[in-house]
């Protein structure tokens, strides 16, 4: 931990350091890529990279629209050399040949992205410059390569070797607490208080994924209540009166909450490796854990119900259970769950476990789902196996129970 601490430090204080240098003043975002683009210094080209990401940061919605129209068009791939290039690659294949037709095939684009990266910090704001054009992409479609572009490096310099598991609690320095609060994307925080009822009592557990080059920036955290038993209500799991169980007598860890915390990762996954590195050390901390289950929302089931001309109705908690449970069987987006949450852990194997109604009775758990939410069981024994189903077939692992609500729904529409 010390030696991780270090790390961190460093890479604070030289991230700091490099951001001290102002911007220059009246530097055009695309002169600047040129000029960096045909540097060959290293010392030169650290220099360039901060100049250009500091003026990026100081310039206009507009002057960021116009230099990703410039990255994608004057820095794309040459389709007539990479036709030359796959051709003689064809004609004798060999190292010279192959490095020939990589180069050509791969856009400029990104070798300005890892030069930009090369920046003490630039990797924080490189992340922030695709959450920027995220929100432009919808009204430039045509920029959907460069996207691509930043998930394909991303995906490379965030993976599972880089990313560090480390424990959020009560002692955690208050800037990072403020990002919990902030980032809390499934049930709000809305207090210090309210934060600390999460993170204090032994019955909670709180987890995120940093990466050494964003030391202060979560990327994903995961919060968990341990109970005997499996919840059916986040309001009972987190209501002010509810009795602590000690850490020793659980037999269950329920994560009730992932959140997301970059916008410019998004489709980069890491959900799936943070929920099986924290199964893996809650098991080896409390080995009287045996049941591992979320208590999830079903974010699209209202949105569905109104589509097809179905009622939620909280009032009729066996109605509401039995419709849940046919929209996560039955309503598809191509040949997979339309809904996004039963994407995420069907694909990571999980069961559909259980349906429960009257079990998030929150403004923004009524709006989307009626009060429903939903348990998916993580049996360390079938996840393999149910991965593979789902990923070959998207065959949904269901208990027989959630199959029978589903069933007595398709009756009761007959």
């Amino acid at each position: 931990m010390n030696m991780f601490a270090d790390i961190l430090s460093s890479v604070f204080e030289r991230r700091q350091w490099i951001w001290e240098r102002p911007p220059k003043p009246g530097a055009r975002l695309d002169d600047l890529a040129r000029t960096l683009m045909g540097n060959r210094g290293e010392a030169t080209g650290m220099a360039l990279a901060h100049d250009l990401l500091q003026a990026y940061a100081a310039s206009s919605p507009e002057a960021r629209r116009a230099f990703f129209d410039f990255v994608m068009h004057d820095l794309d791939i040459d389709a007539d050399a990479v036709r030359a290039a796959l051709a003689a690659y064809e004609n004798d294949p060999g190292k010279a040949t192959y490095r020939a037709y990589a180069e050509a095939a791969e856009p400029r684009r990104q070798e300005l992205i890892r030069r930009l990266n090369q920046v003490p910090g630039g990797t924080a704001r490189l992340v922030g410059m695709r959450s920027d054009l995220l929100k432009i992409l919808p009204e430039a479609p045509h920029l959907a390569p460069l996207d691509l572009d930043f998930r394909h490096l991303f995906a490379s310099w965030f993976n599972r070797g880089f990313l560090v598991l480390r424990p959020i609690n009560w002692e955690t320095p208050a800037h990072l607490l403020e990002k919990i609060i902030a980032y809390e994307a499934v049930h709000a925080i809305g207090s210090w208080s309210a934060l600390r009822a999460r993170l204090k009592p032994a019955d909670r557990r709180c987890f995120a994924f940093f990466h050494p080059a964003m030391p202060d920036e979560p990327l994903i955290f995961v919060e968990v209540a341990l109970t005997r038993g499996i919840p059916g209500s986040v309001d009972r799991l987190l209501a002010d009166d509810r009795d602590e169980t000690r850490a020793a007598d659980a037999d269950t860890a329920v994560f009730y909450s992932i959140s997301n915390c970059q916008t410019g990762l998004a489709g980069v996954s890491f959900g799936h490796l943070l929920i099986k590195q924290v199964v893996e050390d809650l098991s080896r901390a409390l080995p009287g854990l045996k049941t591992f289950v979320t208590l999830s929302p079903v974010p699209g089931l209202a949105g569905w119900a109104k589509q097809t001309g179905q009622t939620l109705d909280p009032a009729a908690p066996d109605a509401l259970r039995q419709l849940t449970a046919r929209y996560l069987l039955e309503a598809k987006r191509g040949e997979e769950p339309r809904d996004p949450v039963a994407r995420f852990h069907l694909g990571n194997g999980a069961i559909l476990h259980a349906v429960h109604a009257d079990a998030d009775l929150s403004e923004k758990g009524r709006a989307q789902s009626g009060g429903a939410m939903v348990n998916y069981l993580y049996d360390l024994r079938k996840l393999a196996e149910n991965h593979d189903r789902y990923a070959k077939q998207a065959t949904i692992a269901a208990s027989a129970d959630v199959r029978a609500l589903a069933k007595a729904a398709k009756k009761t529409d007959a």
